[in-house]
């Protein structure tokens, strides 16, 4: 024996000595935190990237809240019947008070509202549920909806709908209720306008 040899068989510890290469790799643990970091850091990440899009949804949908709000006051106290407004001039004081979420969210510029407006015969008969979308060859909603801001003491109901755009990311947690991979926020507010 070379006194090499005999220095290599003094360093290594005894229950390495006489196995095979096999049983040495398996005693390794120099990469074992890359592994279980690989194993863990795929399901946080997606599971992180998921709850962001959550939150920014619940955000997105008490924007829409807000803004509907303020919006409806306007009607409430008559200023859109005094000023005449139309449909457009409509939309874009709803996007004015969207305080900017709307605006630019999937290249869309608050052109993605869709606005149901309407006097109603009584408070029992007001309709609050989710409308039938119809869409186009695209995958866009085409309904024509009510453009009404009714007279000094009318029960008003005020719908409006959006279509926030989803992405699938990793865990492929579709929220989307239409078509294009977009959920449909809605707001509903129901008064009855000032005399």
């Amino acid at each position: 024996m070379t006194p090499l040899s005999v220095l290599r068989l003094r360093l290594a510890p005894r229950h390495w000595v006489g196995r095979g290469v096999a049983a040495r790799f398996l005693h390794r643990q120099g990469g074992s935190a890359a592994v279980e970091f690989a194993l863990v850091s795929a399901p946080f990440i997606a599971l992180t990237l998921a709850l962001l899009q959550v939150g920014l949804i619940y955000f997105a949908q008490e924007a829409l809240e807000s803004a509907v709000e303020e919006t409806a006051r306007l009607v409430l106290t008559g200023q859109v019947q005094k000023a005449g407004m139309t449909q457009n001039q409509f939309a874009q004081q709803l996007c004015n008070n969207s305080q900017g979420i709307f605006r630019d969210v999937g290249g869309v510029t608050c052109n993605g509202f869709m606005i149901d407006l309407q006097p109603a015969t009584s408070f029992a008969n007001v309709d609050v549920s989710k409308p039938t979308i119809t869409y186009d060859a695209s995958g866009n909603p085409n309904n024509t909806w009510q453009y009404n801001a009714g007279a000094p003491g009318d029960i008003m109901v005020m719908r409006v709908m959006y279509p926030w755009p989803v992405y699938l990311g990793p865990l492929a947690l579709n929220f989307g209720n239409m078509q294009n991979n977009k959920l449909l926020l809605m707001s509903t507010s129901v008064f009855r306008n000032e005399p």
